[in-house]
């Protein structure tokens, strides 16, 4: 079977809709009330798509296995980001820390399982995310990764292939590696 089709991995919250910070931490929005797409969000994945490229969410949520957050507010929220922006897919991984499963970032199990079922060239893939635990599962998926640095109190990135400010800064830089 010929692997082919390319895709950009995408974290939800401080990626694609502003996060919640408070102590300079980031957090979910806690309902649709709350959603709001960050600026050039919609052109950002537009050009993505015109060049070809799968766009698939991969977003921890373990508010939901912490009891803080509902899986029905969940899927509501993604509802509304994958009909806003035509995305290709949306993926949750519902756990915490202790759940030990696959599918947690900083594991690649929702990107290598993407590729499985979408026949996903991961070395010409990107993983973009705000986070460590987005970077790390990106390298570890065998994607190129770019970091969104929004300055959170908290564990940095690091070994990235590449540092941008916003998301239509690091789809610049990947059309301009990956080509249409």
């Amino acid at each position: 079977m010929k692997i082919g089709a390319r895709a950009v991995f995408l974290d939800r919250d401080g990626v694609l809709n502003r996060a919640i910070v408070r102590d300079g931490r980031p957090y979910p929005p806690a309902s649709l009330n709350e959603i709001e797409l960050l600026p050039g969000t919609r052109e950002a994945s537009a050009a993505l798509q015109a060049a070809g490229y799968l766009l698939i969410v991969v977003t921890n949520q373990p508010d939901i296995a912490r009891g803080k957050q509902t899986r029905g507010t969940v899927d509501a929220i993604n509802g509304w980001i994958e009909r806003e922006l035509a995305l290709d897919e949306v993926r949750v991984c519902p756990h915490d820390d202790g759940d030990a499963c696959a599918c947690r970032k900083p594991a690649p199990g929702m990107l290598l399982e993407a590729a499985r079922e979408r026949n996903i060239d991961l070395a010409a893939s990107f993983m973009v995310g705000d986070r460590w635990r987005d970077v790390e599962a990106g390298k570890r998926a065998g994607c190129k990764t770019v970091f969104l640095n929004r300055g959170y109190r908290e564990r940095q990135a690091s070994g990235f292939d590449h540092e941008a400010p916003d998301l239509p800064a690091a789809v610049q830089w990947i059309l301009e590696r990956g080509g249409s």
